[in-house]
């Protein structure tokens, strides 16, 4: 009888913790940096464009290091990878709250990106997990899920704790500190949400690289060490769990290889072929890089402008048809932060109970040409929120658009993730071709930010506000195209689903299954 292939829920969960605060550091900077660039003195006119610059800075830098930290993860292993990038990105995040200048910030925020590839290496490490094809749609939902948590999380920490001194006198009113710095405190908060994440990592996920995934891990064995102490006696069952195997103490009851007996003879050694560059840029991996790079340039530059355009005052000039007006919200950051909370909490509810079922019914690819199509329509029609009259009105319409758009890359971003796992000719480069895809799509991140934040200037100091949402829109046009010439390819060599009934292969390594 062949083997039910299942999740390992644990180990996939511990992954998203390492994952949940990145989004959120993302997503709490975007409802107060339009007031915190006004804040260093920049005029309202120009903010979406220094906007556009300070998260083209982010992307930049780490499209010249992502490839480096892919090929690290090949060569020191994903995990170590991994808690380094997670380090890094926590010192960051303290220091820009504390930015005395917008160069300054704008340099912490290059700084970050250089030392930050963790989004190809989760995504490389959920495909070594998860050797089958038929659970990759929940596998790979959990970089978008956790995004998701962190637009719920993030906008309420940085709507809600930046500029503390005015909104709350009574509580931080004497606060000098504070006072010079009114966007520290929410990068405060940042910074302890990623020890959680790190201390979690580090003490409970396992190494996923095949040649590292054998050696001895002291962070685990502390992590058993701690929990042994509150853990009650194990039942026979889960006596007969080998401790070296299992996830978590307890033993990953969720795995695949629950339940397996090892062979009496030692294992192979895996080994691994020369690197080639030919294999990382096949055919359909170059066609699905090429999606990455246009994918990242339009959803990024709406999620950019969005908070811009929501700060903006509202129009104040008569209406020109069939284009000519300008404006936005007129909100300020907290208005902005409940918005983007409620769009957050939405997609994450979308992303759990929508997603995979669909995915796995209609299928990755046809998904993800749907999704590219309907992206143009939406960055089309917003920008005629802002003719709407009545406020609240105008926020329900606005907030419609943005959910829909964010249900959009809820498909867009893991359909086009599985695509290029797939695409892969062999696993011992998946590391490598995940980190040059977090390179071409932080290409893309910094091209579309920026020339949103340019075409934003332009737009409301001309009187057509339609000007950076049409650029955008015509990006998406172009991606739309790429998506065609894709092929849902078979899994990558050394990622195998099931071979028989008695062995399964996981990741290059046999394990016998009990009858």
């Amino acid at each position: 009888m062949a083997p039910n292939p299942q999740l390992p829920v644990q180990q996939l969960a511990i992954l998203s913790i390492c994952r949940f605060a990145e989004p959120i550091v993302y997503t709490s900077i975007q409802p107060y940096l339009p007031e915190m660039i006004e804040h260093f003195g920049i005029a309202k006119d120009d903010v979406g464009r220094w906007a556009g610059i300070c998260g083209s800075a982010f992307s930049l830098s780490q499209c010249l290091t992502a490839i480096l930290w892919g090929r690290a993860s090949d060569h020191f292993g994903r995990k170590s990878t991994i808690l380094t990038g997670l380090v890094l990105t926590m010192i960051t995040s303290f220091l820009f709250g504390f930015a005395p200048s917008l160069p300054t910030a704008i340099a912490i925020r290059a700084v970050a990106g250089l030392g930050n590839g963790n989004g190809g290496i989760l995504r490389t490490m959920a495909a070594e997990m998860v050797p089958y094809k038929k659970l990759q749609a929940r596998a790979f939902s959990i970089m978008p899920l956790m995004f998701n948590v962190g637009s719920f999380l993030g906008p309420s920490i940085g709507g809600g704790l930046a500029n503390p001194v005015e909104r709350y006198p009574t509580l931080f009113g004497g606060s000098t500190l504070l006072q010079m710095f009114p966007y520290a405190l929410p990068n405060v908060v940042n910074s302890a949400l990623f020890l959680i994440s790190i201390s979690t990592g580090w003490l409970f996920l396992r190494e996923t690289l095949s040649t590292k995934k054998d050696l001895p891990d002291y962070g685990v064995k502390i992590g058993k060490a701690l929990t042994s102490c509150c853990r009650r006696m194990k039942s026979l069952e889960y006596r007969r769990i080998d401790e070296e195997e299992s996830i978590l103490p307890n033993g990953d009851r969720d795995s695949p290889s629950y339940g397996a007996i090892k062979p009496d003879y030692p294992a192979t050694p895996p080994m691994t072929p020369p690197f080639s560059w030919r294999d990382v840029f096949a055919s359909q991996s170059s066609i699905n890089l090429l999606e990455s790079l246009t994918l990242g340039m339009h959803s990024v530059a709406f999620d950019q402008m969005l908070p811009v355009f929501m700060h903006h005052p509202r129009p104040n000039t008569p209406y020109s048809f069939p284009l000519g007006f300008s404006g936005g919200y007129g909100l300020d950051s907290k208005r902005i932060g409940f918005i983007l909370m409620l769009n957050g909490l939405l997609g994450m509810a979308f992303q759990l109970i929508v997603f995979p079922p669909v995915a796995k019914r209609v299928g990755i690819l046809k998904c993800l040409r749907v999704s590219a199509l309907l992206f143009v329509g939406v960055y089309i029609i917003f920008p005629f929120t802002a003719l709407i009259s009545s406020e609240n009105r105008q926020q329900v319409t606005g907030l419609i658009l943005i959910v829909f758009k964010n249900w959009l890359t809820v498909f867009a971003f893991p359909c086009n993730a599985i695509l290029l796992t797939n695409s892969s000719s062999s696993s011992k480069t998946l590391g490598t071709l995940n980190g040059v895809a977090t390179s071409v799509a932080a290409i893309g991140r910094t091209i579309g930010p920026a020339a949103g934040g340019i075409m934003f200037t332009l737009g409301m100091s001309n009187g057509y506000g339609v000007l950076p949402w049409w650029t955008i829109a015509m990006i998406a046009m172009i991606a739309a195209v790429p998506v065609f010439w894709m092929e849902d390819m078979p899994l990558p060599k050394g990622i195998t689903e099931e071979i028989s009934d008695t062995r399964i292969r996981v990741v290059g390594k046999i394990v016998i299954k009990k009858q």
